[in-house]
């Protein structure tokens, strides 16, 4: 460890990039007068309710080489909540993941300068974290020698993994494990400042690295203000008893702030040359996959490689530049079997990435438009109510027990449709509360993102080397 604990948070000279995302193809979907009842769902209302019972998956139990188990941070199955995390109300979580979003745009809209990178087999459950700008779905994993247990928040949307570190030189928040101590590691080490990796936090962080001593010092912001500062150092990641990374490069913590409910740091899974996809090429190939339950009272699963990965799974290609998000093409949606009339150019003038840590997808104000539209003329039978924060379709089913919702459907480039789970459709505070989980962007030219609220129960593969990204059905029962 360093001698001097001096950190400095360089926030100057961001490089941010951008990402360009075409969706040209025409497409029709298969509908038939005669089946009209197939296009709507039945939910039990208490479906879309939490749970203070934890129901674990079976088939992330049954998951082995390089799986990890997928917990949603404020569900009953996540220990985090007991009493480091704050319980977060349903407008505070759409207000921190509208920073995220806001983040996010900034970043692509004015980096520059970033390379694309594409991308054995590990697999970790998730569990859904805190909603700090960078993610709330958590894993536990093993870092140092003997190995620490951490859980960590893991983010497609970021690219350095990083933890708190004693001895916490400026500052450290709650968490709930005791933090990770360099001093007690026997694989622990600093990197240099002249050392390769440590230029290329640049590109992984957005800020330049500083120096303390000829260690090299990170500095990494996210969307609500929340930062982590801290050395640069390697160390032993384990994944599973079977799944072990050496020589694993990330960020030291010794000044954290922000609202990280508990977990000990972040895991960041983007593309860049410093994320565990890309560090871990040699031995999972840049494959990994996971599915994020349907409920909070139920875990998923985070798996690195091609384990599991089944044959039913539908691709579409990767687009645009970006380095770290992952870029897909939208080129139409469709409610209760109807295709949506929406004009191809929308989609390509905002393109769309698909993000772990979003909680509400994001659409061009003119394809949320025709999609409320449609919602609301398909459910004419249930009272509307007031808004909730960003979500402005909301339905008031205090005196329901059962509601019918009409199927919702993407279709992404490359003719690969993906319908949404029930519970990916519909979003509630409450029974008095329900909406719409759905909402536009303030432009047409902002990017869209597809979010975790959409993509639970799918199986979602990221096969960076192969430039695609899959979709399955039912991949967390």
């Amino acid at each position: 460890m360093a001698s001097s604990y001096s950190l400095i948070l360089l926030l100057s000279c961001c490089s941010l990039f951008f990402v360009f995302i075409t969706a040209t193809q025409e497409f029709a979907f298969n509908t038939s007068d005669g089946e009209e009842a197939h296009h709507y769902h039945t939910l039990e209302l208490t479906s879309l309710l939490p749970s203070s019972v934890c129901n674990p998956s079976a088939v992330g139990n049954k998951r082995s080489r390089g799986s990890l188990e997928v917990i949603h941070k404020h569900g009953p199955c996540s220990t985090l909540n007991e009493d480091t995390a704050k319980s977060l109300t349903v407008e505070e979580i759409l207000t921190h993941d509208q920073s995220r979003v806001d983040s996010i745009r900034a970043r692509l809209a004015t980096k520059t300068g970033k390379k694309d990178i594409l991308g054995s087999k590990a697999t970790i459950p998730a569990k859904s974290g805190s909603t700090i700008g960078s993610g709330n779905y958590i894993v536990t994993v093993g870092l140092g020698t003997p190995a620490k247990q951490l859980s960590l928040i893991f983010d497609t949307g970021s690219d350095l993994t990083w933890t708190q570190c004693e001895p916490c030189a400026r500052s450290c928040y709650d968490q709930k494990e005791s933090i990770f101590a360099p001093s007690k590691s026997t694989t622990y080490s600093n990197i240099s400042c002249a050392a390769t990796e440590c230029s290329e936090l640049t590109s992984a962080t957005g800020n330049n690295p500083g120096c303390s001593a000829s260690t090299c010092v990170y500095g990494i912001q996210y969307g609500d203000q929340s930062f982590s500062v801290g050395f640069f150092g390697k160390e032993k990641l384990t994944l599973t008893s079977k799944d072990v990374v050496n020589g694993f490069f990330f960020g030291c913590g010794q000044n954290n702030q922000g609202l990280f409910g508990g977990a000990a740091g972040l895991l960041g899974l983007g593309r860049d040359r410093l994320s565990i996809v890309s560090q871990t090429a040699n031995k999972y190939r840049k494959v990994f996959s996971y599915c994020l339950p349907s409920r909070s009272s139920s875990t998923g699963y985070l798996t690195f490689g091609s384990s599991g990965v089944g044959r039913k799974v539908k691709y579409t290609r990767l687009s645009g530049s970006s380095r770290s998000f992952y870029g897909l093409t939208l080129t139409a949606i469709t409610v209760g079997g109807t295709k949506l009339p929406i004009s191809p150019t929308v989609f390509q003038t905002s393109g769309i990435i698909i993000d772990s840590g979003t909680v509400i997808t994001r659409l061009p104000p003119t394809a949320y438009s025709a999609l409320s539209k449609a919602f609301r003329a398909q459910m004419k039978k249930y009272p509307l109510t007031r808004s909730l924060s960003i979500l402005d379709t909301c339905y008031d089913l205090t005196n329901y027990q059962t509601v019918e919702i009409p199927k919702i459907s993407v279709l992404w480039g490359g003719n690969t449709p993906v319908e949404i789970a029930p519970q990916g459709i519909l979003y509630a505070n409450g029974v008095s509360q329900v909406c719409l989980a759905f909402a536009p962007n303030g432009d047409d030219s902002d990017i869209g993102i597809f979010g975790n609220v959409q993509q639970k129960s799918l199986a979602v593969v990221y096969d960076v080397a192969g430039g695609r990204v899959g979709f399955a059905q039912g991949g967390c029962a």
